[in-house]
């Protein structure tokens, strides 16, 4: 059996860091969870048992810790990454769970070196369109991929190499993840197809019922449980896509160009029996995702 880790430090414990960290506690009793956030932060999760113990000092929150995971918004990575590469021990794990890949892990090649900490990307694909430690759950990466990002030069199947990640592995797995590996670019492209395109697209249908709704509340007031359900996406705010979008607009780009161009395929068969094939193909893909969980 691979030992688990000893002393996980987790910076930024809201809805991402501090599912981890009640996984964490939940399914890995013996590891020692530490946590970094503002001080409020930290007493909510200290208050839910999310963590052992609690700093707002970045220093004191990684000293000793054999594996590091960074659950904070990309920007914010990106900033903290650097000084995380220089505070953590030498024989530390460091991973990330930023929703965009490239960015991070460009600075990540130009700040750990080869003697110090590993360093592997990550994204695990679960969520909730509310953010924040309140809304943190121990089974949130139960049944989800999580994405782990292969070193530049690898085969996009290249599977890092080191005991630190096989445990990770093991870790993330064990609490009910399924690791797929894959590289930085191809994770941004695939991400902005899953992920980022349906939040948008969530944003644009809520803007065009509002922008229809007249004074005597139609048609809002008419909907059921399907739009509520199609503008579920609609309710996380920008704060939390601000940066995942400016990181992938290249990619964003070329989807919104092809939901357009669907969207004017959809017009042009509305009087036609085409509309029944766009249908059934429509249906067999929700199959298959249906059939995913």
């Amino acid at each position: 059996m691979t030992a688990s880790f000893r002393r996980i430090a987790i910076l930024g414990t809201g809805l991402i860091g501090g599912s981890f960290a009640l996984a964490l506690r939940k399914h890995s009793p013996d590891t020692l969870v530490i946590g970094w956030d503002k001080g409020h932060v930290l007493r909510h999760a200290l208050e839910r048992g999310a963590i052992h113990e609690g700093f707002p000092e970045l220093s004191l929150a990684v000293a000793g810790a054999d594996l590091i995971y960074v659950a904070l918004p990309v920007g914010q990575t990106i900033e903290i990454l650097p000084e995380v590469a220089r505070l953590a021990s030498p024989d530390a794990l460091v991973s990330d769970a930023s929703s965009t890949k490239r960015s991070v892990c460009d600075v990540a090649l130009e700040s750990f070196g080869p003697e110090g900490a590993q360093f592997l990307g990550g994204h695990p694909m679960a969520g909730k369109e509310i953010s924040g430690i309140a809304s943190a759950d121990p089974e949130l990466f139960r049944g989800s991929k999580y994405a782990l990002i292969s070193a530049p030069g690898e085969h996009a199947s290249g599977k890092a190499e080191g005991a630190s990640v096989a445990k990770f592995v093991k870790l993330i797995e064990k609490l009910g993840a399924e690791p797929i590996w894959m590289d930085a670019e191809m994770h941004d492209r695939a991400a902005a197809i899953v992920s980022h395109l349906p939040q948008l697209l969530a944003v644009a249908l809520a803007g065009v019922v509002r922008d229809q709704t007249d004074e005597t509340g139609l048609p809002v007031t008419l909907a059921g449980r399907g739009l509520r359900d199609a503008l579920r996406l609609a309710g996380s705010p920008y704060s939390v896509w601000r940066d995942i979008i400016l990181t992938n607009s290249d990619n964003l780009d070329r989807a919104l160009d092809q939901l357009i161009q669907s969207l004017e395929r959809l017009r042009g068969e509305l009087r036609t029996r085409a509309l029944e094939e766009q249908f059934a193909a429509a249906g067999e893909l929700y199959k298959i995702l249906r059939d995913m969980e």
